[in-house]
């Protein structure tokens, strides 16, 4: 019994010890002091507690002593959010101390990355200054560092900055020195260690380099013959694509050695050791070569910001020794004469800018500095503006005119939204467009999209103009509509038409003949003739039609010039019901003849009159010759018959005497 009092007792005092303890996942513990199974209870006892005896104030750090404690490290601390950093710069006074610098490194490294990201062929000659703004004698290597990791991650625009080194080598030439030491010895770790996209990378910016004169040929010579020395299929295809990039300036510049190269390369393609994807990357370099490298030229047109005469070029060779990469550089160190070295490269940048504060002549001067100024910054910003032009803006705005058109209850409500779309200059046309295709789009004409039309019209003449506009195109287009579209879009101007909301000086692009018309284009004068006489009447149509005022705008729609054009214009209106208007054309075809026969008597007429007034001169003498031969012929005639009297009287005689 004494026994089991005792286990009994163990086990009880044990439940207690681990009631005791605080279970797990139940969040943090509560405060000292406070003990309450009651949550809620607990918590309006904190909530006293905490009223009776306020948390004592933080103790405000002193911000030098912050900077201290966060730049520790060799990399660069803990970090910063930029607000804090603004605010610890602020109450750092002293420009000479070492946490001044360490903020001005940090804020050097992200200007330069900044600058080198954004760079791009558009806007290389803005990004230039703005990087020389930059302390670079100080931040060279950041430089480097940057426009290496930026190049290798974006090989496309490689030519870009190796336009960006040519510029900034001709007036600092250390830094083109460091980034191509860097590079090499890159290249050559790289190599050793078979990494074949950081080979690439590297390669292709030493091309580049090459090609703007900042390394020397002799540097890309020696990476082909490393690489053809001993070729496998990955040193091919880095020396093929190195190839491509800088052929051109090779052949231009080093031709016997290029002649060497490609040699080579069709040794290798002969002896047949290689793959075919590699035998065919040869055979494209060959056949690019024989192009004469037309898609891969050697630096651009709108990268070739340097003089062949300012630029400095680095005779750097791949198997020096003695190469330091200085990787101190790319780490913050105290600086003890950073003010008198921030001078000397104030000094520099307005030598290289042109920047001259002490030469200042007057306010005048100042204030048309400043003008200029703001017109280059103007300028730069219109050219750094972003072009649409996937036709975005374009989309939207028909949607949203589409949209307000379907959800309005009536077309005052829907004039009254669409005045409310704010409109660019010349985009008044997209909505008379779009207006019309809704309609088109219907199963049968609604005259809810002819009295928007009509409130447009005639709320501004500039709407008018639209809708002329609209109707020139729609009927030299209105071949691709079909038969319920033709007909929607024909009641629509119909009725613009009928309402005086449009011109009918617009009826002066339709030529009636059998030449200029189609199927659809009759169609559509079909339905839209008829519709007017719908409206207005045919009496009133007739007036207007027959109006001597309008009769240069119906002179294509009721031709006289040609008998053929006017025999098809009647039996065209005579077949749609409407003969009436062709009185005149009927006339007009009925005295075609008579006017024609007239047209050439009166021609005929002036021939002769001009005729007789070139023979006046020679009719006088004409008429004196034949009035001699007329008195010759009447003589010898007399004298005739009287012969012939005297032979009939003795031949008379003769026959008396023979019968006696």
């Amino acid at each position: 019994m004494e026994v089991q009092s005792v286990i009994v007792k163990s086990e009880s005092s044990s439940g207690r010890e681990r009631s005791n303890e605080r279970p797990r996942g139940r969040g943090p513990p509560p405060p000292r002091g406070i003990y309450d199974v009651n949550q809620e209870r607990r918590k309006e006892r904190e909530r006293q507690m905490e009223e009776r005896e306020p948390a004592a104030p933080r103790p405000r750090q002193d911000p030098v002593e912050e900077m201290k404690t966060m730049t520790l490290t060799r990399t660069g601390g803990a970090y910063i959010p930029p607000a804090r950093l603004r605010m610890m710069q602020e109450q750092i006074t002293d420009k000479s101390s070492k946490e001044y610098q360490r903020i001005a490194w940090e804020a050097l490294k992200k200007s330069i990355n900044g600058l080198i990201n954004k760079v791009t062929a558009a806007n290389i000659k803005a990004i230039i200054p703005e990087l020389f703004g930059e302390n670079l004698v100080r931040g060279r290597g950041l430089f480097c560092k940057s426009i290496m990791k930026a190049q290798a991650a974006s090989m496309p625009f490689t030519p870009v900055y190796a336009a960006v080194v040519a510029v900034v080598n001709t007036k600092l030439p250390q830094l083109g020195e460091l980034l191509i030491t860097r590079l090499i010895v890159q290249f050559r770790k790289a190599y050793k260690r078979n990494d074949k996209a950081t080979c690439l990378a590297t390669t292709t910016f030493i091309a580049h380099l090459t090609n703007q004169w900042v390394a020397h040929e002799i540097l890309a010579l020696k990476v082909l013959f490393l690489l053809l020395g001993q070729p496998t299929e990955d040193s091919i295809e880095i020396a093929v694509g190195f190839m491509k990039e800088v052929g051109s300036f090779l052949a231009q510049e080093a031709s016997g050695a290029n002649e060497g190269v490609f040699e080579r390369l069709r040794n290798i393609l002969h002896e047949g050791k290689i793959e075919k994807r590699t035998q065919y990357m040869i055979e494209v370099l060959f056949q690019i070569r024989k192009d004469k490298y037309k898609d891969n030229p050697p630096i651009g047109n709108d990268l070739d910001l340097v003089d062949d005469d300012e630029q400095i070029t680095h005779t750097l060779e791949l198997d020096e020794e003695d190469l330091d990469v200085m990787e101190g550089l790319n780490v913050f160190k105290f600086d003890p004469e950073y003010l008198d070295n921030e001078e000397k490269y104030g000094a520099i940048k307005a030598e290289i800018l042109g920047d001259d504060d002490s030469d200042e002549s007057g306010s005048d001067e100042s204030d048309e500095d400043e003008e200029d100024g703001e017109e280059s910054r103007e300028a730069l910003q219109k050219k750094m503006e972003i072009q649409d032009r996937t036709n975005t803006n374009l989309v939207n705005l028909r949607k949203t005119i589409y949209l307000t058109i379907k959800s309005s209850l009536n077309f005052e409500e829907c004039c009254h939204k669409l005045m409310l779309i704010n409109l660019e200059q010349g985009q008044q046309i997209e909505l008379c467009n779009m207006v019309i295709e809704c309609c088109s789009q219907e199963r049968t004409y609604e005259k809810f999209y002819g009295l928007v039309g009509e409130r447009f019209s005639k709320i501004n003449r500039d709407w008018s103009e639209a809708f002329k506009e609209c109707f020139a195109t729609n009927y030299e287009t209105i071949h691709r509509l079909e038969t319920n579209p033709l007909r929607n879009v024909a009641k629509y101007f119909g009725h613009l038409m009928s309402t005086d909301a449009l011109p009918w000086d617009v009826l002066s692009v339709i030529h009636l003949n059998e030449e200029e018309t189609t199927s659809s284009s009759r169609i559509f004068i079909k339905i839209l003739f008829q519709d007017l006489v719908e409206s207005l009447g045919l009496k009133k149509l007739n007036e207007r039609v027959k109006d001597p005022y309008c009769a240069e705008w119906f002179s294509g729609l009721f031709p006289k010039n040609n008998p053929k054009s006017t025999r098809f214009a009647i039996n065209f209106f005579t077949s749609i019901g409407l003969g009436a208007l062709t009185t005149d054309l009927r006339e007009h075809l009925k005295n075609a003849p008579k006017s024609i026969m007239a047209q050439q008597q009166d021609a005929e007429s002036s021939d002769s009159d001009s005729d007789s007034d070139s023979d006046s001169s020679s009719s006088g003498s004409d008429s004196d010759s034949d009035t001699d031969s007329s008195s010759g012929s009447d003589s010898s005639s007399s004298s005739d018959s009287e012969d012939d009297r005297r032979h009939r009287r003795s031949s008379r005689r003769r026959r008396t005497r023979s019968r006696s």
